[in-house]
């Protein structure tokens, strides 16, 4: 008993930690952004000083403040430009303000809808994107993936609660990079390379996901029976089983998919867990034939295609967020 106190003590003290170090950590920056906003509108509003008056104001700034970073001319630059894209608007400025400075650059760069934007940066705050994960995201065009896509699932009809959090798991398509996967792969051989590529996988399917087993086994009736891969989604509370399909969907798909959530909800899931969840993905499919077979299928499915590429951004996986952090950050190195 002595020792489980001590361990809860040392524990608590621990977690208030690393909570007050992520506090100084977010308002840091909130604090450098809320500088360059006010720097950038200075910038902005005696830009008509000539070409040379930037340059000028950043060595001025050099020679005074010689060991901070952040004051070169290229990024009052960006200062100015994000002075001037969110001057009159509040939202943007406070989220904005809540993002690593390089995240708000690239933001700015490669989403010019502001709509699209605010997305982009919602997400950013809500899972803990590093700058090349951001920009991964944005070049694989995850807001149409998952917004502006129509996406195939029953979810509304078999869910009493959370459809609306299952179907924001969903992508249309799912971009998976899978090296050296051959031309003519067969299921296993996918299953394989997404488990040598596991962080990558995680990364598209998105935060939440815990990975579980592949092939993990459920026995009825004297019977062994393999699922591809079983995840379980700390969000949704809930086993979410992916079945992997080299070819077009096919309505028998459904009925096996149904099955497994059966098992799981009979064999593997407590009473603290939400109904399971299955996805299946295939390298094709009939949108119209997928409705049909969701419609008579009472087990929460979901159907959707998967896309291959071979090339990340350099030193992806290495920036990939783990589950234990929030990759918030005060991030002033020079552009």
């Amino acid at each position: 008993m002595l020792d489980k106190s001590y361990r809860e003590i040392c524990d608590g003290i621990k977690k208030d930690v690393k909570d007050t170090q992520l506090e100084i950590m977010v308002n840091a920056n909130t604090n450098l952004v809320n500088l360059y906003y006010r720097i950038g509108k200075i910038i902005s509003e005696n830009f008509s000083w000539g070409n040379k008056f930037v340059e000028n104001v950043s060595f001025e700034l050099k020679n005074t403040f010689p060991t901070l970073k952040g004051f070169s001319a290229r990024n009052l630059n960006y200062m100015k430009a994000f002075y001037e894209e969110y001057k009159n608007d509040e939202e943007f400025l406070h989220l904005g303000a809540k993002l690593p400075w390089k995240h708000n650059i690239t933001l700015m760069q490669k989403v010019k809808d502001k709509n699209i934007r605010k997305w982009y940066m919602e997400k950013c705050l809500e899972e803990g994107w590093s700058k090349n994960v951001l920009i991964y995201q944005i070049d694989t065009d995850l807001y149409k993936r998952q917004v502006e896509n129509e996406k195939h699932n029953n979810f509304k009809l078999t869910l009493k609660e959370n459809s609306d959090l299952a179907n924001n798991i969903m992508k249309e398509p799912y971009v998976f990079d899978l090296i050296e996967l051959t031309e003519d792969y067969k299921e296993r051989e996918l299953e394989n390379k997404m488990l040598e590529r596991l962080k990558n996988v995680l990364l598209e399917l998105g935060s939440g996901f815990s990975f579980v087993s592949n092939q993990y086994k459920i026995t009825v009736g004297d019977e062994d029976f393999y699922i591809d891969l079983l995840f379980y989604h700390i969000k949704l509370k809930c086993y979410v089983a992916v079945e992997l399909k080299v070819g077009k969907f096919k309505p028998e798909f459904g009925s096996k998919m149904g099955f497994y959530l059966t098992a799981l909800d009979e064999q593997v899931k407590d009473d603290n867990d939400n109904p399971s969840i299955g996805i299946i993905l295939c390298s094709s499919k009939n949108n119209q034939i997928v409705d049909y077979t969701l419609k008579y299928i009472n087990k929460p499915l979901g159907v959707s295609e998967y896309k291959i590429f071979n090339e990340l951004p350099n030193n992806l996986l290495k920036d990939f967020p783990t589950e234990d952090e929030l990759n918030i950050f005060m991030d002033i190195d020079e552009e």
